[in-house]
């Protein structure tokens, strides 16, 4: 579990106070944090939510872009956004030994492994790139962070389905909270939009046959694909008062548990899930009385969401906190849809405004939650959790409370 600092006085684990003082986002609802929000409160698109109008070229330039795989691009551009976002490299005075990257993926390279198959199949073994195994690896999005702007703190890749977006941000905030590291940049991306990917899913029967992305529904029949990337700039929070940053809100507690059932189905119930949030509620010190909002995981899948529910419900009682899924706008990002619901709540907080369910007409008469449908609701911050739930059985559960 995350160590954190006592929040208002509550009886948490001592220890460093976690600011988010910068974000940066590549979503199919827009790029950079203001594109991304307006794009969270619009209409959702139609189909595959793949991101558009991306242009890397700036930070790679055209001949390094061409050995770069698209889920690293996606990283590597957040995290410029979250840099600037957080008044730039000179403002954050990073010492290179104490700032680490947490930027995990949940299958990293794909789009290359599937070009360079094809290479190999039709030009043969000596045409396969030599830049393949260093675009396709999962740690490549962290590696290129660190290297660009010389961190030489931890750097780590956590690869866990659709949780590594949540664990990531939950990670580097422990690196902070234990005073290992003073800044991090935590976060996740994906890119697998790929015709070997899509089949995959669709043949798993975990895709929408209907296109469209209904969390919470009663005619949900799958998730739709989606891709991007976010990085968090995560500070010591003494150090963000002192260079007058913006602060979103704080990190004060997370958790990681295992279902230890299934590869793709979540336990019974939600008990992985039950687990992992009363533990993230025990680390920041709150009850589940106190907890206002939960950025639901909210795939859209019939098992997930009814699982997801069932878990909220035991936890937090009917109907519970304010709970919305913004995958009905994003669609469903695999590994970067922790990263991205992380961006989401931290905006979520600043601006007192809970994004709707897009999708969700008609409730599920088995799933007894207050849900955000139609259009956002105003809210008064309070503390919230961001759920993450990926196949594997990995559950990561965020807790974020507005800075005061």
């Amino acid at each position: 579990m995350l160590v954190v600092h006592p929040h208002a006085g509550r009886p948490g684990i001592p220890g460093r106070r976690i600011a988010v003082t910068g974000i940066g986002v590549v979503a199919p609802c827009g790029i950079g944090r203001d594109a991304f929000w307006t794009g969270l409160l619009g209409k959702p698109p139609e189909g595959p939510r793949r991101v558009s109008g991306l242009d890397p070229t700036p930070i790679f330039g055209p001949k390094e872009l061409r050995r770069v795989d698209r889920f690293t691009q996606f990283s590597a551009v957040a995290a410029a956004e979250a840099i600037a976002d957080a008044g730039g490299l000179g403002s954050l005075s990073v010492d290179p030994e104490r700032a680490g990257v947490m930027i995990g993926t949940g299958v990293g390279g794909l789009e290359t492994v599937s070009d360079q198959i094809d290479v190999l199949r039709d030009k043969g073994p000596r045409r396969v790139s030599p830049f393949l195994v260093p675009m396709m690896m999962g740690n490549r999005a962290a590696a290129d962070v660190s290297m660009r702007y010389g961190l030489r703190g931890p750097c780590e890749a956590i690869v866990t389905a659709c949780a590594a977006g949540t664990q990531s941000v939950t990670a580097g905030a422990r690196l902070i909270a234990t005073g290992r590291c003073d800044v991090v940049f935590a976060g996740s991306a994906e890119a697998a939009i790929t015709e070997i990917g899509v089949a995959g899913f669709s043949n798993m029967t975990a895709l929408s046959t209907s296109g469209v992305s209904m969390p919470f529904d009663a005619r949900r029949d799958g998730f739709v694909i989606g891709e991007g990337g976010a990085v968090l700039i995560l500070e010591e929070l003494d150090r963000a008062k002192a260079r007058g940053a913006r602060i979103y809100a704080e990190i004060a507690g997370g958790a990681s548990t295992a279902d230890a059932h299934h590869i793709t189905a979540p336990a019974p119930e939600g008990s992985g899930a039950v687990s992992c949030m009363e533990l993230a509620l025990v680390d920041a010190g709150l009850s589940p009385g106190e907890v206002t909002h939960i950025n639901a995981h909210g795939t859209s899948t019939p098992a997930n969401d009814l699982a997801e529910g069932q878990a909220i419900t035991k936890v937090f009682g009917s109907p519970g906190p304010a709970v919305t899924s913004i995958k009905g706008i994003t669609g469903h990002s695999l590994g970067a849809a922790g990263s991205l619901e992380a961006a989401a709540l931290a905006l979520t907080i600043e601006k007192g405004q809970i994004p709707p369910t897009a999708g969700l007409t008609e409730m599920d008469p088995e799933i007894h939650l207050d849900i955000v449908t139609g259009a956002p609701r105003a809210w008064q911050p309070g503390p919230a959790l961001s759920n993450s739930f990926g196949f594997g059985g990995h559950n990561g559960t965020l807790v974020m409370v507005p800075f005061a």
